[in-house]
């Protein structure tokens, strides 16, 4: 499939963009919760202006971004874990 141009907005901001077909409803997506993290923001905080707003925005994604890296790599890390306990008893009884 080939690229497209598409135009999303963003705290009030068009933001002309080419992308591939199959990865233009998970970047619209991702335009509508920024907007919506910016609209909670403005909503629950008392900060108006539109950089703090993305600012905090693009902080709390990010945040997230990275507790679900580390969160799959201690997966990770786990079943690494369990997958060389499980070799060891098979060595051990094919061992025998």
């Amino acid at each position: 499939m080939g690229e497209i141009s598409i135009k999303i907005t963003i705290s009030d901001r068009i933001y002309p963009l080419k992308v591939n077909m199959e990865e233009e409803e998970i970047v619209r997506r991702a335009a509508k919760m920024i907007n919506e993290r910016i609209k909670d923001y403005q909503d629950n905080y008392a900060v108006r202006d539109k950089q703090d707003l993305l600012s905090m925005a693009v902080l709390h994604y990010a945040t997230a971004v990275l507790r679900t890296e580390n969160k799959v790599q201690n997966q990770d890390t786990a079943v690494a874990d369990k997958v060389e306990e499980l070799d060891v008893l098979l060595n051990n009884f094919f061992a025998k």
